[in-house]
């Protein structure tokens, strides 16, 4: 009896290393097949935009006014505790509600909220953040749109808020320049922050790997940048 529950365990766990490494496997191969190839040299876009990573998790970094939208009337400033009044951008990610919620910074991470989050069945929160210039210093990419790829991009992010409406969480904040929004969907091991970010950007055109569970693989083609 002891045996065949030893040979078990062994099975499952040889089973999940190997689903472990057919997801990466994926994940990196597919880099290598991206969407919306085009040259290397294209000219500048019309709109100066961003994808900002931590080396884990992906947001957009969009001018906070544009002949597209006005950011501040989606985000008021009243949802936020002191917005920096020299701020130039907006930073908005998609992400588990729980995982948001109790983790402020990588040591607040535990072994059960990672699992919880990869395991599914959380609802989705968007984070947004006012940004100074300074601010995008390191692990920006940059993300040069045309009016029309910025305009699709916009239409995504909002379509992302129940009924295209923003829902502040009350007292939700890591600080003072940002707060945290209702979002439709849910987290789990194939639909993370960044394929969030990755399909918003193969949908406005953007070169982007086919798929996007990592923040490198949202970043891959595009060029390191700051304003």
């Amino acid at each position: 009896m002891a045996k065949r529950w030893l040979r078990r365990i062994a099975f499952t766990l040889l089973g999940f290393v190997a689903l472990t490494g057919l997801y990466l496997i994926v994940a990196c191969a597919l880099v290598f097949w991206p969407a919306n190839a085009r040259p290397a040299d294209d000219a500048p876009g019309d709109v100066q935009a961003w994808v900002l990573s931590n080396g884990v998790h992906t947001d957009y970094v969009f001018p906070i006014r544009s002949a597209t939208i006005d950011w501040l009337q989606v985000f008021p400033l009243k949802d936020f505790r002191a917005p920096p009044p020299d701020a130039e951008f907006i930073a908005i990610g998609w992400g588990d509600r729980e995982f948001y919620l109790n983790t402020p910074t990588w040591g607040d991470l535990t072994a059960a909220r990672a699992f919880g989050a990869l395991s599914g069945g959380n609802r989705a929160l968007m984070h947004v953040g006012y940004l100074r210039r300074e601010q995008l210093a390191r692990g920006a990419y940059s993300l040069p749109l045309s009016h029309a790829q910025y305009a699709q991009l916009v239409g995504y992010v909002r379509a992302a808020l129940p009924s295209g409406h923003a829902s502040p969480i009350a007292g939700a904040h890591y600080g003072d320049d940002d707060a945290f929004y209702e979002a439709e969907g849910g987290y789990h091991l194939f639909e993370t922050c960044n394929t969030w970010t990755g399909r918003g950007l193969r949908q406005a055109g953007v070169t982007v790997s086919r798929w996007t569970p990592f923040d490198f693989t949202v970043t891959w083609h595009l060029k390191p940048s700051r304003p």
